[in-house]
């Protein structure tokens, strides 16, 4: 079983990713981020470096190998928190999850706009080092309004969506395991 975790910058996806790992056993969480950094360091003065690596077609082709290989490897849950605004990329990264005969939980974690932009506000992604938590919420602030137009245009009638914005933590997490056990 895959668990993908969409949804804004900022959303709760890291946290709830970790708190599934736990409550799911045999579970493990595959962070596509690490593919981007290995990509970037791969492609460091390319002439077809993206500044988005989720543009460069070969981070989706790795990534969906890599989800795909630890499932099959392990047999347990893989948990994928990525967001991902494009729905081509979307297509291409979930496409051969579900052609590889896995059942594909695609959940959107959601939050109010309000909700969204004083959970960035207040969070602090790298405690003791100011400058790169303010450059994290910046970022989130930023890329805000790109979530919003992805929830309206395709996100929300292609995923399950879970709205977090009066919920804790642990209710986010009893939500989610709720939907994985009724579908």
């Amino acid at each position: 079983m895959i668990i993908w975790l969409d949804g804004p910058f900022g959303v709760g996806k890291s946290t709830l990713a970790a708190e599934l790992h736990r409550a799911l056993k045999g579970s493990l969480v595959a962070d596509p981020e690490r593919v981007g950094d290995l990509l970037r360091g791969a492609m460091s003065g390319h002439e077809l470096t993206q500044r988005d690596y989720q543009d460069c077609p070969p981070w989706r082709q790795v990534t969906a190998t890599l989800v795909t290989s630890l499932a099959a490897y392990t047999g347990g849950p893989v948990i994928v928190p990525m967001t991902v605004l494009d729905p081509h990329h979307a297509t291409d990264l979930l496409t051969p999850l579900r052609e590889a005969g896995l059942p594909v939980h695609h959940l959107v974690l959601h939050a109010d706009p309000d909700v969204l932009q004083q959970r960035i506000t207040t969070s602090d992604e790298f405690p003791g080092d100011p400058v790169r938590s303010d450059a994290v919420r910046a970022y989130r602030h930023r890329r805000a309004a790109d979530y919003q137009k992805a929830a309206d245009s395709w996100m929300h009638a292609h995923g399950h969506v879970i709205d977090t914005s009066t919920l804790a933590p642990g209710q986010t997490l009893q939500t989610a395991l709720a939907h994985l056990h009724t579908t």
